[in-house]
């Protein structure tokens, strides 16, 4: 039978696709079983816990007489007075205060209070408790990155994108982008995605890489040309980290220099840090990301934090001889940033800085086959000079050259 290759492709893409979402239904059918009988083990809970206290203030007064059936029944409050008036209680005051539940407080306290200062008071005191929680780290720097490419990267562009994707425990993935389409949009992508950072790598004719360092949605963004990279396949370093541990930050002194330096420090630290508290991050410290600057341009390095010994004796030892138990280990990737311009907004408006030492790619390249062309035209006129230079020195034939042969 002829088969087509690509009606097979499809056929397992599709069946790939049918049992992706198979499963999806199922987790889902699932979670919400599991939800619903947690839901109704609470309610028997909560009716047991309801009948257990109403058997307490009943059981020993025994059934109702017939005279008691037709008299109006008496408040919570005004009963628990009658009965700590008729027996002693081994309770103080503050323990039966403290037991009360959240949504009901005693009327001493409500006399001459509205709804709303009520609802006031208990939101608050339910607040409180949740503050006063041991060992609860906050999440208050909600810091998200989008990470993703355009259309068109090479194979090590992509071992690249997903490196920052693995060191970056708060970052979130996205379909390529096609870059004829206009960069603005990824603004919109930021925000359906619940990002306030993107990292975007554009890549021009399979050669170029440019990274986006974007502040999404208001700016401002830089744009990088990346040059001498290096992914953590490619390099086989012995450096490792625990994934998920919290990266320390290291700046050269050249970014408190000048103001457009100063922006580049604040967006790499809003992009690659990863935020306190953060639901994926482990509470670690193994490794640091370093931003140094030389010959004009930004180096990414990546390192391990080993500890040579964890003896504290070991320790002090080396600090009094002034020797360091603390090494770094490269673990990759590295790589190399040329700033081409700062703008005001994301992914473009007013420009606010424009290094004045970036020369395009494709000037270089240029520059490169001009001189191979140079070469090329110096040959063949070094080659006219040569038949010039035979043709003055001729020597012509000697008639009786052939007398003695």
């Amino acid at each position: 039978l002829s088969f087509n290759i690509r009606q097979y492709e499809g056929i397992v893409l599709y069946l790939k696709q049918s049992t992706q979402l198979f499963i999806r239904v199922c987790y889902n059918l699932l979670v919400l079983q599991l939800n619903y009988i947690l839901f109704k083990m609470k309610r028997k809970l909560a009716q047991a816990g309801a009948i257990s206290r109403a058997g307490v203030d009943g059981v020993s007064k025994g059934p109702p007489k017939k005279e008691d059936r037709f008299k109006p029944k008496k408040k919570r409050s005004e009963a628990s007075s009658e009965d700590d008036d008729s027996e002693s209680s081994d309770f103080s005051e503050e323990e039966v205060s403290n037991n009360l539940p959240e949504n009901e407080t005693s009327e001493e306290e409500d006399e001459g209070l509205t709804k709303a200062e009520r609802d006031a008071r208990i939101l608050a005191a339910r607040k409180t408790r949740e503050e006063e929680k041991d060992n609860l780290v906050k999440y208050q720097n909600k810091q998200r990155v989008l990470v993703f490419s355009s259309r068109g990267v090479t194979s090590r562009f992509r071992h690249l994108n997903e490196d920052f994707r693995t060191l970056l425990v708060h970052s979130k993935k996205e379909n390529k982008h096609d870059t004829k389409k206009n960069l603005y949009e990824i603004n919109d992508l930021c925000e359906m995605n619940g990002c306030n950072n993107c990292i975007f790598f554009e890549a021009r004719k399979s050669k170029d890489l440019y990274l986006w360092v974007t502040k999404a949605p208001n700016g401002p963004s830089a744009k990088f040309l990346v040059s001498n990279i290096h992914t953590m396949e490619e390099l086989r370093l012995t450096g490792n980290c625990l994934k998920g541990s919290r990266p320390i930050l290291s700046f050269d002194k050249a970014f408190d220099s000048s103001p457009h330096m100063q922006i580049l420090k604040q967006l790499f630290t809003s992009a690659f840090g990863t935020p306190k508290g953060h639901p994926k991050s482990k509470p670690f410290v193994d490794h640091i990301m370093n931003f140094s600057v030389a010959d004009g341009r930004i180096w990414f390095r990546h390192f391990q934090i080993v500890d040579s010994t964890q003896d504290k004796k070991e320790i002090r030892r080396a600090a009094k001889e002034g020797k360091e138990t603390v090494s770094l280990v490269e673990i990759g990737p590295r790589f190399v940033l040329s700033l081409v311009k700062i703008f005001n907004g994301g992914f473009g408006g007013q420009v606010l800085y424009e290094n004045p030492k970036y020369v395009k790619p494709n000037t270089i390249r240029s520059e490169a086959n001009k001189r191979k062309g140079k070469a090329y035209a110096q040959r063949k006129a070094a080659e006219k000079r040569r038949d010039v230079r035979r043709q003055k020195n001729y020597i012509p034939k000697d008639p009786l050259g052939d007398v003695f042969k």
